[in-house]
């Protein structure tokens, strides 16, 4: 695999975005914002403060994923539906190299807009005097990043050897269900059925384990004290093994297909 040739193909996806205008998002994020600032103190004047933490890196998530989610399903997809992928069959790329320069095209645009999100998200918490721990946030946005690149992943794969509608719908389904993944193992286990503690079981090993990459509880309440690091990295080391098998399967997916 040439490196050079998967940045080159990174770079032309991260521009293809923003020809998109996808980074509009950013502002319209912040008009989000700006109408929950003055909004949710009429609905809840005690605990407008929490309520505006929660909304900011809610909302912040929610953009994240939708990108991630239908712009990874038809990365490759709307390469096959437009006979574009012959183009650069032909060239001298390799499929895994198309696979790793779309991922990390748009795993660097995602990055860019959690970056940019939160710094307009502290800003506006600054502009409302509201109490928070910009440790959390900070820590709370990279590993927003790391998510959904992951979620990234999962739809590159999907969008691979399916359509560019139930690639969506799966992945969405494994965004679900990768966030109670750790409730499905409980579940089976408080259940006497064997077959049900067999599928749960079986659901958890295969299902990434999203909650262990989602901080939005951390960075509502704040976290009392600095993070153990170990935990943190162990859980970032994880979002990244599972991102490789990911490709790597999509890959052998994509290596089968014929054009």
């Amino acid at each position: 695999m040439n490196v050079g040739r998967v940045f080159f193909i990174a770079k032309n996806v991260f521009q293809q975005m923003v020809r998109d205008r996808i980074l509009y998002i950013i502002g319209f994020y912040a008009i989000l914002l700006a109408i929950g600032l003055r909004v949710l103190p009429e609905f809840a004047a005690a605990t407008e403060d929490k309520m505006f933490l929660d909304f900011g890196i809610a909302a912040m998530s929610v953009v994240t994923l939708i990108v991630a989610i239908f712009v990874g399903t038809g990365l490759v997809n709307q390469e096959i539906d437009k006979r574009t992928i012959l183009l650069l069959i032909a060239k001298p790329v390799s499929r895994i190299e198309i696979i790793c320069g779309k991922f990390l095209g748009l795993a660097s645009v995602l990055a860019v807009l959690v970056a940019v999100m939160t710094v307009i998200y502290l800003g506006f918490l600054q502009l409302g005097n509201i109490p928070h721990s910009a440790l959390s946030i900070l820590i709370g946005s990279g590993f927003l990043i790391v998510q959904s690149s992951l979620i990234t992943a999962v739809a590159i794969t999907f969008g691979v050897f399916t359509s560019s509608l139930l690639a969506v719908t799966l992945t969405f389904a494994v965004y679900l269900m990768g966030n109670i993944t750790p409730d499905l193992v409980n579940l089976g286990r408080l259940s006497d059925n064997l077959m049900l503690q067999r599928v749960t079981q079986a659901l958890y090993l295969i299902l990434p384990d999203l909650s262990r990459l989602d901080l939005k509880n951390d960075v509502v309440y704040g976290l009392p004290a600095l993070p153990d690091p170990s935990v943190l990295i162990s859980s970032v080391v994880y979002g990244l093994v599972y991102m490789i098998l990911l490709l790597a399967i999509a890959n052998l997916l994509f290596l089968r297909r014929e054009f």
